[in-house]
């Protein structure tokens, strides 16, 4: 018995070494206290406390003598989970309060929060930190930390720690609010709202832009697609009125983000036109309008037009809300892009992220959708594994995420982005091909603005730049780069 709680023991402390191990690029020395930042993807395991053996537990920040953690955390779970946090507190000090032993000689106090839900965000603070399942099913989850680490752990000290020389990057209306008109279209027969911010022709673009209010870029690459890849619009040049492209009826889309391999927002437009003599009436779903076009009905002209038309509600589904409305320049990534989804108004609101253009010119930019599954979870938007196959397209264009160095509001915690085009140039895309800088020693780290300073100091041996992969897939967002003030 004893064997085996040893074993359960360096099992649990093996986890959140490990896990420290994977983030240990990301603290910050400041005498006894360290700050911590990460993502991870982490599988649960059976619980290791005494009583909890058919119970499945996912160790996020693991349980040190005199340690304390304080912070926030985000996650996404593939099922319910509660979250657990840990006190270290004496043994004489139980008196009845919930607690967590391994065995029975350390006992910790247990706050149990059941949040019966798939995913949330909340601080925190003790002496561990761990999602929970009551039932013995294996589940996967996509946590955020951004925290302080309070006292010596010996779990942690022994691990290499770089330390930030650099001071944090801080620069104004880091995130802004940047409100956007929706449109109303159909799928199968149901509402779906939507935005449109992109086009592959600037006369589309031009017109797009008139009918909403709202400047729609020109991004000539994505029209190079191929249409196993892209999706279906059908916008309507005649028929019944209404509040569609063209003044007639709501578009119709062939998928939406619950067919998850079908999805994406990028959407090849084909017009439909009523024939002479027919009675128009509306058509609400695909198949309808296919069918209507086989039967003589309306014709198809198939535009060989992209336009970039992300889905915000559909049925069944919506994008992720975020709890915290505020926008604030220190707010992190996970938990959502959208801070309000206006019916009324027909309007939605995203946060809009600062980064720097080839030439450090400021940018603003929203996630859309992303690949792989546990990015875009973390993100809180539609997960669209379409976007695999554009990882060598030359529809996809270059961003430049940096996972250690100068701290800053960059989705890893350290500087803002660095795009290799923006609006403007004949190359731009809104879909992003991924890759990590990394400095290979953090304390030469500085602050890097362009795609020259990213050359130069890649030639200089100063940095690694790889193509980012995690859950072992390539990482591609749709991401339209947005003038978030008109």
């Amino acid at each position: 018995m004893n064997r085996l709680v040893i074993i359960l023991i360096l099992g649990i402390f093996t986890t959140g070494i490990l896990t420290i191990s994977f983030i240990s690029d990301n603290f910050v020395d400041a005498n006894s206290t360290k700050k911590i930042n990460f993502t991870k993807t982490i599988t649960s395991s059976q619980d290791p406390g005494q009583g909890h053996e058919n119970q499945q537990l996912a160790l996020i920040l693991s349980p040190n003598k005199d340690t304390l953690y304080d912070g926030s955390m985000t996650f996404t779970s593939s099922e319910p989970v509660e979250v657990v946090i840990l006190h270290e507190i004496n043994s004489d000090d139980v008196k009845g309060q919930p607690t967590w032993t391994i065995d029975g000689n350390t006992v910790y106090a247990m706050s149990l929060i059941d949040l019966k839900t798939k995913s949330d965000s909340f601080e925190f603070t003790g002496a561990a930190l761990a999602l929970h399942s009551s039932n013995s099913k294996e589940f996967t989850a996509t946590v955020s930390v951004d925290g302080w680490i309070r006292g010596q752990p010996t779990e942690i000290t022994i691990q290499k720690i770089q330390v930030q020389k650099e001071p944090s990057l801080l620069l104004s209306r880091t995130n802004v609010a940047a409100t956007i008109p929706m449109h109303e279209g159909f799928y199968n027969g149901d509402s779906t709202f939507y935005i449109i911010t992109d086009s592959s022709s600037q006369q589309y673009a031009e017109m797009l832009t008139k009918k909403q209010g709202w400047k729609v870029e020109i991004a000539p690459p994505i029209e190079k697609i191929s249409e196993n890849t892209l999706q279906k619009i059908f916008v309507f040049k005649n028929g019944v009125k209404g509040d569609g492209i063209f003044g007639h009826q709501k578009e119709i889309f062939s998928n939406t983000p619950s067919q998850e391999l079908e999805y994406n927002a990028l959407n090849s437009v084909i017009e439909v036109s009523w024939k002479k003599g027919q009675n128009a009436s509306i058509l609400a779903s695909s198949e309808e309008v296919i069918n209507a076009e086989k039967d003589g009905r309306v014709e198809f002209n198939k535009t060989g037009i992209v336009i970039n038309a992300p889905q915000i509600i559909w049925p069944g589904g919506q994008m992720l809300v975020r709890d915290d409305k505020k926008i604030t320049d220190d707010l992190t990534f996970g938990g959502g892009q959208i801070t309000e989804i206006n019916k009324g108004e027909m309007t939605v609101t995203f946060v809009a992220h600062r980064g720097w253009g080839p030439d450090g010119k400021t940018i603003y930019y929203i996630v859309v959708d992303a690949t792989p599954s546990g990015p875009a979870k973390m993100m809180g938007v539609p997960f669209s594994p379409r976007y695999e196959n554009l990882i060598s397209n030359s529809s996809a264009v270059d961003l430049f995420q940096f996972q250690n160095g100068v701290k800053g509001s960059g989705s890893l915690g350290f500087q803002p982005v660095i795009a290799k085009v923006i609006p403007g140039n004949e190359n731009y895309s809104p879909i992003w091909r991924i890759y990590n800088v990394e400095w290979n020693n953090p304390e030469n780290a500085s602050i890097l603005e362009t795609i020259s300073d990213i050359n130069s100091s890649k030639a200089n041996d100063l940095i690694s730049v790889s193509l980012a992969s995690p859950m072992n897939s390539h990482y591609m967002i749709n991401s339209p780069f947005i003038d978030p003030f008109q």
